[in-house]
């Protein structure tokens, strides 16, 4: 059964639960269903997700030639202090859409879970728990959920999108960026090759110049096409990432208030290379040889053996 959410697709969206919300990055995210395309009469889950578009600077200069469509004071102060609150709405344009909107149809339950608000907890992940727990798990990762991985790396998606192409690396614009405001800018770069599945599987011999060399065209990306010098942005890499395909992440120093900036999960591309070059030529990485502490949301698979095993050292510990 498929599901190609299109714009009329979306207008035949049911209800059923949010998901989430969250007010500090302006967005809702709902579970629902929409049309099957192989079976009407069947309905698929679907999640939709509701972005607040980006202010951008444009919007300034159009402050006077009525892009303000009404306005609705909501406070003020006294003369002495003078601030005043509004509500406004601006009018409709074609090329200033209100939000944007992720879909995921059909959504599974591991769709579901990874969308649902959830509480998160502190792990400690030992070399040895990183062998016996995290490293099998990976291991067991369903290559379905990284399948759009591979058709961008075989040129059969994406291809009119990718902005650099080295024999390690692809670097295009990441589906959280709207292309159109610098400010948000955000970029991904894919590995190319299937020996790194995570941050843990970095080596000096041979991913150090590749990771140098990564750091060099994605600076060279940002400032030949958005003007952005190499400290403009921030390149990082998520630990646990959300799908065990090695990439990094290229975000405008801006764009702050991101999930994914999280201390304990966002690890700077500068500090692994510094720990690389820290290694010795042969012998184990010290990114293998570290415990990481990272937060694990309550529906990660991770989360029940992770949370048994730590529980399990405590009580030794006491």
């Amino acid at each position: 059964m498929t599901c190609m959410a299109s714009t009329s697709d979306l207008k035949e969206f049911v209800f059923d639960r949010v998901l989430d919300e969250n007010a500090l990055t302006h967005t809702l995210t709902v579970l629902g269903t929409l049309p099957s395309l192989s079976t009407p009469s069947e309905p698929l889950r679907a999640i939709l997700r509701f972005e607040r578009t980006a202010l951008s600077s444009t919007v300034a200069s159009q402050l006077s030639s009525g892009i303000l469509e009404s306005t609705k004071q909501i406070g003020s102060t006294d003369i002495a202090c003078p601030y005043s609150w509004f509500f406004a709405w601006l009018h409709k344009r074609d090329d200033f859409p209100d939000v944007k909107i992720y879909a995921i149809c059909p959504a599974t339950e591991v769709h579901i879970r990874k969308y649902t608000k959830q509480d998160v907890l502190m792990v400690h992940e030992t070399p040895a728990l990183y062998q016996s727990i995290v490293k099998p798990y990976i291991l067991a990762f369903d290559p379905a959920r990284t399948q759009w991985v591979q058709d961008i790396l075989a040129g059969t998606a994406e291809a009119s999108h990718i902005l650099n192409a080295s024999p390690d690396f692809l670097i295009l614009p990441d589906m959280k960026w709207d292309i159109t405001n610098v400010s948000t800018l955000y970029l991904l770069a894919l590995y190319t090759h299937s020996d790194v599945h995570c941050m843990r599987d970095l080596r000096k011999k041979p991913h150090l110049d590749m990771l140098k060399n990564l750091r060099r065209d994605a600076w060279k990306v940002v400032q030949d096409k958005w003007g952005i010098d190499r400290g403009g942005v921030r390149i990082y890499v998520h630990y646990q990432p959300s799908y065990y395909h090695f990439h990094v992440h290229i975000v405008h120093t801006g764009h702050v208030g991101l999930n994914g900036m999280a201390v304990g999960q966002a690890h700077l591309l500068d500090d692994i290379i510094s720990l690389l070059e820290l290694d010795p030529d042969d012998g184990s990485s010290v990114l293998e040889r570290m415990t990481f502490t990272y937060g694990l949301g309550t529906e990660h698979g991770l989360y029940k053996p992770m949370a048994a095993a730590l529980a399990e050292m405590h009580d030794d510990a006491d």
